[in-house]
């Protein structure tokens, strides 16, 4: 585990646990730091690895609410926490049952795990977007914006123009199917139309490698055959295992955006 500079100054690093990617991305006067990891522990070996990289003030900016993205945050406290305006609703509706159902994920195969998540709490973004912001690093900007609901309904996108280069979050996924358990299936092909307007040559997903325009086109083009899917389904047209038969990704993923449609 290490970071690859994938751009001049912008590095992404690909953890074993979930196959998570967080970034850094340097300016001439401070670091930006794209997500925090799934616990405290997490948190600081992240922190440690981004201050063998830089000691520029960083700030940090959360993709959207999920543990694994943002459950490390505390380690990087005193400093701005940027994050949609929906996270805190959602993070204070869900914390509580994240942290309890992978608690009890990890409690026999990971104990060290279990116990740093018992112990652990997203800390409370308090730089709030709407549509978009842009942020200065120092001779470098970072926009932060919302492509409308998809993942999650406060998913935020980190542009960074002069590298050509886009943070997206789970919104496109190279390491494993999509997840929709917070998803709006039927508006998420729009969010990743909006992620490819911004004309980026690399794309880095929340889990898996960077990609291309073009691996994220043809999984938008999926999320479009599923919207479709499960828009039959919810309008009587077409029975659940029909829906799961001519999806393009797994069951298990497929009854998830069944369940989100409605």
């Amino acid at each position: 585990m290490s970071w690859v500079e994938i751009a001049e100054g912008v590095l992404v690093r690909r953890h074993e646990e979930l196959d998570l990617s967080t970034g850094l991305v340097l300016g001439a006067e401070s670091a930006l730091v794209i997500d925090t990891r799934g616990d405290h522990r997490q948190g600081a070996e992240l922190a440690g690895a981004i201050r063998s990289v830089t000691g520029l003030p960083w700030q940090v900016v959360l993709t959207h609410g999920h543990f694994d993205h943002c459950f490390g945050t505390s380690a990087f406290l005193p400093a701005p926490v940027w994050a949609h305006e929906r996270c805190p609703a959602h993070l204070s509706a869900t914390a509580h049952a994240q942290r309890e159902r992978w608690v009890e994920h990890y409690r026999t195969a990971d104990p060290e795990t279990a116990r740093a998540l018992a112990e652990s709490a997203p800390g409370e973004p308090d730089r709030l977007v709407r549509a978009a912001v842009e942020l200065d690093l120092g001779g470098r900007a970072a926009r932060l914006l919302h492509p409308g609901p998809g993942h999650t309904d406060h998913d935020l996108v980190v542009e960074i123009p002069d590298a050509a280069t886009a943070f997206v979050g789970d919104l496109v996924e190279q390491g494993g199917p999509p997840d929709f358990e917070d998803a709006h299936p039927l508006r998420w092909p729009a969010a990743v139309d909006a992620v490819l307007a911004l004309k980026a040559r690399t794309i880095v997903p929340g889990h898996g490698d960077p990609v291309g325009p073009e691996f994220a086109r043809g999984q938008r083009d999926e999320l479009a055959r599923l919207a479709e899917l499960c828009a039959a389904h919810r309008a009587g047209r077409l029975t659940a295992p029909e829906a799961v038969r001519d999806s393009p990704f797994p069951a298990e993923t497929t009854r998830a955006a069944l369940l989100r449609s409605d």
